[in-house]
């Protein structure tokens, strides 16, 4: 029954992002792209005050797979590469830390390319 309640959690907290994203879409005259960006933004101030990484713990891949979990995934590598390292840290802790989605997102898209046909351009 424990898995049960994660998973609805995941699913709900993810879900209300994807509300928040949609409302923002259609009532506001931002682009997807300045949303996205936004979600990003906003993941790392959550982060960086301390609220995100409950939630995360919380809601699991529901807060950590939208944008806002990528940006907190980036402040929480910059802030453990600066410990560790000291100021060069806040230059390469966040793309230590999402280097591995990162590449794997690549190397998927890559391997979808590789395989599909693209359709016909749209003139």
């Amino acid at each position: 029954m424990e898995i049960v309640l994660k998973l609805l959690w995941a699913f709900l907290i993810g879900g209300a992002f994807c509300v928040i994203a949609q409302v923002l879409i259609d009532k506001t005259k931002l682009t997807p792209a300045r949303i996205l960006v936004g979600f990003v933004v906003a993941g790392v101030l959550l982060g960086a005050v301390g609220v995100y990484g409950p939630l995360a713990d919380f809601a699991g891949a529901g807060a950590t797979t939208p944008l806002s979990g990528f940006g907190y995934l980036i402040a929480k590598g910059v802030r453990a590469a600066v410990d560790e390292k000291g100021l060069i840290g806040a230059f390469t802790g966040g793309l230590s830390a999402a280097a591995g989605g990162t590449a794997a997102a690549l190397c998927f898209g890559l391997l979808a390319a590789a395989i599909c046909k693209g359709g016909k351009p749209r003139s």
